[in-house]
């Protein structure tokens, strides 16, 4: 198998249903397998993806949802395809983006994992998609609005060209196209993260490993993500926090002194409970 493409669903029939279509209304020059992991959904999602699909599309049931990473993990550790693609399920994948950047990393064998261009529903860009690794300082400039010339201190990259190719630190989790032998190189996603931040984690493990990440701007999909004016879930709220945490106890604590890592342990505390205080006065989806 060439490519391997991995949707974990939970509870979302029609988004899921509709990221799959969108994969499977092109023809592609490769071939292409579509999996995709229930992550014990409590509704008929999983039920009425296998009547819609049949045998067109792979499903694997979990019994339990450990979270975002640890669903995928189900998927990748029986893959055996040269690449695969974590793609989220609440995503529409345009014409050509995936034969694109499928013909891109044929031909750079520098390149470990890949990403596009990520567009929100009122198609603007989803930032996500091109970044820096987070540390303490660009994370500073980002939380007061600060502007910076300096690339360093540019977490979301926003002077780069949009519809550009370059090198980055980081994807997004809702589309990352990774050689196979990759993860068997830098390993799995981490399942300490529920669902968030492990996208993050990989790419800085992928980068560590000598491969470089790539962002090919020229290839485009839809990111149907909820609007940021929304009210979330509380658990929502608290494992995007939980992730901060644990990525920089994970990969920058032990390189830092103590003042520091308190510093940061108590900013990513205020945030989350300032978070969860401005969510109340949010309107429902």
């Amino acid at each position: 198998m060439d490519l391997s493409v991995v949707i974990v669903n939970y509870n979302t029939f029609e988004l899921t249903r509709n990221t799959v279509d969108s994969i499977l209304k092109y023809q592609y020059p490769f071939d292409v397998e579509i999996i995709v992991v229930d992550n014990a959904s409590s509704d008929d999602s999983l039920l009425k993806l296998e009547n819609y699909f049949k045998d067109r599309v792979v499903f694997i049931k979990s019994d339990e949802n450990k979270g975002f990473a640890s669903g995928n993990n189900i998927a990748l550790k029986n893959i055996s395809s040269k690449y695969v693609l974590l793609l989220n399920s609440d995503t529409i994948v345009w014409n050509n983006t995936l034969s694109d950047i499928y013909s891109y990393i044929e031909v750079h064998e520098s390149v470990g994992a890949c990403g596009c261009q990520v567009l929100l529903e009122d198609n603007t860009l989803d930032k996500a998609c091109k970044r820096s690794f987070p540390n303490v300082k660009n994370s500073f400039f980002r939380l007061f609005h600060i502007p910076t010339d300096s690339r360093d201190n540019d977490y979301n990259l926003d002077d780069l060209d949009d519809d550009g190719i370059y090198e980055i630190d980081c994807l997004t989790g809702a589309f990352m196209f990774i050689r196979r032998n990759v993860l068997d190189d830098v390993g799995l996603l981490d399942e300490t993260f529920f669902m968030y931040g492990e996208d993050i984690d990989l790419c800085f493990r992928i980068k560590q490993a000598g491969y470089k990440i790539m962002y090919y701007g020229q290839s485009k999909i839809t990111h149907l993500k909820g609007a940021s004016s929304k009210k979330q879930r509380p658990k929502l709220i608290y494992e995007f926090y939980r992730a901060m945490y644990i990525y920089y106890n994970k990969h920058h604590a032990s390189q830092s002194s103590i003042f520091v890592n308190l510093f940061v342990y108590l900013g990513i505390f205020l945030l989350f409970v300032l978070k969860l205080f401005l969510n109340i006065f949010k309107k429902n989806k």
